[in-house]
């Protein structure tokens, strides 16, 4: 289930330039226009790195990059993406590629989409109905269920954050952070510079998260609202077979929302929205060594590659897509 947390990264644009990124074992992965690239520390010390060209299908069809639309786009790209480069980062990591079970890899993936969906989907669901009877009062009953999801997403980063190898993975997420920092700056893309900067950062996939739930409480009480027009009683599993396929327009809503937060971070009720994100990066980064940064800004120049003088740096960015 680590993989669905840390796929979601953060990208940042004005105009014309995007930066992104995700921690991956022993590494970070950097996507900016055009193009992403990972590095990655193997066991020798070496610094590999992968790179590969890019571009969203919104940019082909831009008739695509109407509201809602544009986040669920957006956040399968970069689900595909992170998942291609946690893989590959693993594969360097443990120096076993030529020895990948890919069935194996399939089934741990199933596995952690439906434990995911268990602990975040049909637990809450389910205690609310049963602890509660409120389940014909569509805001009370996703409030309350809402509020256990969060509960649940907490308690699973905190116990998780206490593993020896997701340290390790919030030390580059850390990394990652004070490198787009860095680039953002304008200064001198090094270790030095790059240190200075704090490993949280408002345009997180952490933040994105926690903006989802929030959006999914009033998303899924609406259309709870909607559905009991119709019918005269609402259940445990119909919630769950209707509030399921209905997670990926949350997650545009809760993008629209993240632009809005990013577009607007000098207003007090943005800016208060986006707070619990970055407590909530206390947990998910970690300060991380000069050999961690060092990795980072390998795989942004990697991505850049020779087209790294032509941005300018030290501009605005707002938050574009997940």
């Amino acid at each position: 289930m680590k993989n669905i947390i840390f796929n979601l990264r953060i990208i940042l644009t004005t105009s014309s330039i995007l930066v992104g990124g995700q921690a991956v074992i022993e590494g970070v992965m950097m996507r900016v226009p055009g193009a992403y690239a990972t590095a990655v520390r193997d066991s020798k010390g070496n610094i590999q790195t992968n790179r590969h060209n890019f571009k969203s299908i919104t940019e082909f069809y831009p008739v695509l990059k109407i509201p809602i639309l544009r986040g669920i786009i957006g956040l399968f790209e970069s689900l595909k993406i992170g998942y291609s480069t946690l893989q590959w980062s693993a594969d360097i990591a443990e120096e076993e590629e030529s020895q990948s079970n890919k069935l194996a890899d399939i089934f741990l993936t199933v596995f952690s989409i439906l434990l995911a969906l268990g602990l975040f989907f049909a637990a809450p669901i389910g205690l609310t109905s049963w602890l509660f009877d409120h389940d014909q009062n569509a805001f009370t009953f996703n409030f309350i269920s809402g509020f256990f999801r969060i509960t649940f997403f907490l308690i699973y980063l905190l116990l998780i954050s206490f593993m020896k190898d997701v340290k390790r993975l919030f030390q580059y997420h850390g990394a990652e952070h004070k490198t787009v920092y860095n680039f953002e700056s304008g200064k001198e893309l090094n270790i030095s510079n790059a240190q200075n900067f704090p490993t949280q950062h408002p345009r997180c996939g952490t933040s994105f998260l926690f903006i989802i739930m929030i959006v999914a409480i009033l998303s899924f009480a609406l259309l709870d609202s909607i559905i009991m027009i119709y019918i005269q009683e609402i259940t445990v599993w119909m919630r769950l077979v209707l509030h399921i396929p209905f997670i990926p327009v949350v997650a545009g809503m809760g993008y629209e929302v993240l632009k809005l937060t990013a577009k607007h971070r000098d207003n007090m009720f943005f800016r208060t929205l986006g707070k619990p994100g970055l407590w909530l990066q206390n947990i998910t980064t970690k300060q991380p060594d000069d050999l961690q940064v060092e990795v980072a800004l390998r795989a942004l120049e990697e991505a850049f590659g020779e087209r790294l003088s032509e941005y300018s740096q030290g501009e605005t960015y707002i938050a574009e897509a997940i």
